[in-house]
């Protein structure tokens, strides 16, 4: 019996590694198989989903003003070659080559406009009208007045990511533009300046780099609640790079602070 005993134990000994050998070799086959099959290295990533368009139908209201000499023949913030005889505008946030059903409140005389340039930079006013858009819908000599804009149609993607700020104020100074962007980059983290061309360059301060309108828009608060005249803008890399800026109202002197 001790004998017998001893034989199970040994065979044991013996077992026990050819087990462990015939579970690896599952094992071993079954991941071969499994790259076999694939034949392939594993697919990258995706990309991240870009952000889609704003959609067609969608309306704004509020007032627009035009532009034209002496931003006529200058880049245009999507680096364009603006021509003040051509159905162009400018927007603060909307994305370039968005077109725009332009409604003149006052007699319902409407313009399709492209987008293709970065204002007004005036409180209150939703769109800068080149000067031939202005023309057809009855705003050339007014320079002022009420409309609604709605999206007819826009790119089919935005980049992945878009980054917005809230302007702070414009100087035709670029000293004074540089003192407050630095005293707003200690505070917030984030300030640049952006100059728009035209007779006399004028210096944007920019406050913030938000992934948002939503988070630009609590900078913005903040700074109207400091009496500043803030609004959201988008960041865009044409403009970062070559510093063409935007257009101002036409309303408004090249000379004069916009604050």
């Amino acid at each position: 019996m001790r004998r017998l005993m001893g034989m199970n134990s040994v065979s044991k000994l013996f077992v026990s590694p050819i087990l462990i050998c015939v579970i690896a070799g599952v094992g071993c086959t079954h991941r071969h198989r499994h790259v076999a099959r694939n034949g392939l290295p594993p697919a990258p990533a995706k990309k991240a989903q870009q952000s889609a368009a704003l959609p067609a139908g969608y309306t704004e209201q509020g007032l627009a003003s035009w532009y034209g000499v002496p931003y006529h023949g200058r880049p245009a913030a999507d680096g364009e070659i603006y021509n003040m005889e051509t159905l162009v505008a400018a927007h603060r946030t909307m994305p370039f080559n968005t077109w725009l059903k332009v409604t003149n409140l006052a007699n319902d005389q409407t313009v399709n406009v492209r987008i293709i340039d970065r204002g007004p930079f005036v409180k209150g006013r939703i769109i800068d009208l080149s000067k031939a858009a202005a023309r057809q819908i009855g705003l050339l000599g007014p320079g002022v007045g009420k409309v609604r804009i709605e999206v007819v149609s826009a790119p089919v993607e935005n980049p992945a990511r878009d980054w917005y700020a809230a302007q702070a104020g414009a100087f035709a100074s670029r000293e004074s533009a540089e003192r407050l962007r630095a005293e707003y980059a200690a505070r917030f983290g984030s300030a640049s300046l952006a100059v728009k061309q035209g007779a006399v360059p004028l210096w944007r301060v920019l406050v913030g780099r938000e992934p948002s309108v939503e988070a630009a828009q609590q900078i913005a608060s903040t700074l109207s609640a400091e009496h500043r005249n803030a609004f959201v803008v988008r960041l865009d890399t044409v403009s970062e790079r070559s510093s063409a800026g935007a257009s101002a109202s036409s309303a408004a002197p090249a000379s004069t602070p916009l604050r």
